[in-house]
């Protein structure tokens, strides 16, 4: 494995532990909104060839 697909998936598991169980927490949606930047820009990375 190399490391860009380990890194995605962690990344994955981030963004799947951070989507809230229910509609609305204290904190928002922030932490899955930005889990779900961060994989954006994992993917575009990877996909460009870059990392």
């Amino acid at each position: 494995m190399t490391m860009g697909l380990i890194l995605l998936i962690v990344l994955i598991l981030f963004l799947v532990g951070g989507l809230p169980n229910w509609g609305y927490h204290s904190y928002g949606f922030a932490p899955s909104g930005l889990a779900g930047v961060v994989l954006l820009i994992v993917v575009v990375l990877l996909l460009t060839g870059r990392l």
